[in-house]
């Protein structure tokens, strides 16, 4: 009963610290903005996980570890594809420039 209470005391502040530390990433970069999120995100759930399995600190702290892993990863992927488009892109650009100089 006492780590439900907890998780409603500490869940609340780690939504508002998120909120107000990601305000911040206008001038981060596309991989620190997307690593942050994600860790933010488990921060939260590993506290609201951990707060139910009595030390919220610990389940916040790994939350946030793979969280923040979860989202360079996510990053990464999300370059690949674009790199992919760009490449698509330019192969359809050099082709038509072919085919229309002839």
């Amino acid at each position: 009963m006492t780590s439900v209470i907890r998780v409603k005391q500490v869940l609340p502040v780690l939504v508002i610290a998120s909120a107000l530390s990601l305000g911040g990433c206008s001038s981060m970069s596309d991989t620190e903005r997307r690593t942050a999120t994600g860790a933010g995100i488990g921060a939260a759930t590993g506290a609201a996980v951990g707060g139910m399995a009595g030390s919220w600190g610990w389940g916040a702290a790994a939350g946030a570890a793979l969280g923040a892993g979860g989202g360079y990863l996510y990053d990464k992927q999300k370059k690949k594809e674009d790199k992919e488009k760009e490449d698509a892109y330019q192969r359809g650009y050099e082709a038509g420039k072919r085919e229309g100089g002839q």
